[in-house]
């Protein structure tokens, strides 16, 4: 994912949990909020609950992979952070993009069918 279209300030973080809106599932929690750029930003939140380093970074990798192959399907204008949960800790990679492309469709986010 290109470094433009990620989250990387605390405060950016901050902003979207106190203004933004959530969707919730029980192996994720996506939470969005418009933004003033053209183009949508995206962070991951994975707990140390999740695991050691390795199977974190690992849950973080698949978001983003999700994430880059929906990304031109999606409105663009919002910032949105996924918050991994216990459960997800090693679900198949079609299943995780399952669930993102479900709650990005009860967000009102998905511009294209794929």
């Amino acid at each position: 994912m290109h470094r433009r279209l990620r989250l990387r300030y605390s405060r950016d973080f901050r902003r979207l949990r106190r203004e933004g809106q959530s969707k919730r599932h029980p192996m994720m929690v996506f939470t969005y909020a418009p933004n003033d750029l053209h183009h949508n930003r995206y962070g991951f939140i994975t707990a140390k609950q999740l695991g050691h380093a390795v199977k974190r970074n690992r849950v973080r990798r698949q978001l983003r992979e999700v994430l880059r192959l929906l990304h031109p399907h999606l409105k663009q204008g919002y910032d949105v952070i996924i918050i991994a949960r216990v459960p997800l800790m090693g679900q198949p990679f079609a299943k995780i993009q399952r669930i993102v492309c479900e709650l990005c469709d009860r967000a009102g986010l998905k511009a294209k069918e794929l």
